[in-house]
């Protein structure tokens, strides 16, 4: 009859679905220091849902409305949609939709994040043409992380 499709109820299949807005930053947070990123590389607002789904690593992240924010450390403007998705592994997010980069006039699709190794100095943001930028992981670090960070590297 008609192709088969995934839809956006098949993606969340199984999924552990949290509500409150409190538990979900708790949840987004936990969520970053799993995967490796800074805590401050995905600063949500107001969200009213989180979800994951373990087997496929699928994620979301709901917001009560659409939010940007300025990064002074890389002089960036980023768009998140009130709903942020995106599959995650540990240094990776991938697939992503609903967050997106100002470039000069435009807004461009963010649809990947990684680092090479938890000890990267360097997180890459790719774009659906593959065209990517990096930047410092101390520039998406809380003041806590970076403080951690700073303390780590004068022991070494």
């Amino acid at each position: 009859m008609s192709s088969i499709t995934r839809s956006g109820e098949d993606e969340r299949a199984g999924a552990e679905i949290v509500y409150d807005p409190e538990e979900c930053l708790r949840q987004s947070i936990d969520l970053l220091d799993e995967l490796g990123f800074p805590r401050g590389v995905l600063p949500l607002k107001d969200l009213v849902e989180c979800g994951r789904v373990r087997e496929t690593g699928f994620v979301w992240m709901k917001q009560k409305a659409p939010y940007e924010h300025f990064f002074e450390k890389t002089n960036t403007r980023v768009s998140y949609a009130t709903e942020v998705t995106a599959y995650v592994e540990k240094l990776k997010m991938k697939k992503m939709t609903g967050v997106k980069s100002k470039q000069v006039f435009l807004w461009v699709p963010i649809t990947e994040m990684s680092m090479d190794q938890p000890s990267s100095k360097k997180i890459y943001f790719k774009t659906p043409m593959g065209i990517g930028k990096s930047f410092p992981v101390t520039a998406f670090m809380t003041d806590e992380e970076k403080q951690k960070y700073l303390e780590e590297k004068a022991d070494e």
